[in-house]
């Protein structure tokens, strides 16, 4: 059996715009109820902040297509682990503009997500989800 996982990756956007933006969420609605893989993004100019979860091997090799994706620069996993339960369960790709409880520009140039714990990047995912409640 396969078993469920949750990966965080952050990315640089190349090119960032609306057109491409929505041209990699119908893909992943497209691909992903196919692949049993639910999830989020959350996207601005200068970053892309994306959970994907769903069986490890389908999860591990989406996230590998994304990190040879050249609409993404400098991919970095932040967090992989094992759940037991999604946050996402009805969502193939559910996008959200980076809100205001995210870090800011400023402090992502800074090196504010290479110092983020992955309970940091966690919390993230988990404000995002109660807000759908």
């Amino acid at each position: 059996m396969t078993g469920l996982i949750q990966l965080i990756y952050s990315s640089q956007p190349f090119g960032f715009d609306t057109a491409m933006l929505n041209g990699i969420l119908i893909i992943a609605r497209r691909n992903n109820p196919r692949d049993d893989i639910t999830g989020a993004l959350i996207c601005r100019r200068d970053l892309y902040l994306q959970l994907l979860e769903g069986p490890r091997e389908a999860v591990e090799a989406r996230y590998r297509r994304i990190a040879r994706d050249d609409r993404h620069l400098e991919v970095v996993q932040r967090v992989s682990r094992p759940v037991t339960e999604r946050l996402f369960p009805t969502w193939a790709m559910r996008d959200d503009p980076a809100r205001s409880w995210l870090w800011t520009a400023k402090e992502v140039d800074d090196g504010a997500l290479d110092r983020a714990t992955p309970e940091d990047f966690i919390a993230v995912f988990e404000r995002l989800a109660g807000a759908l409640d």
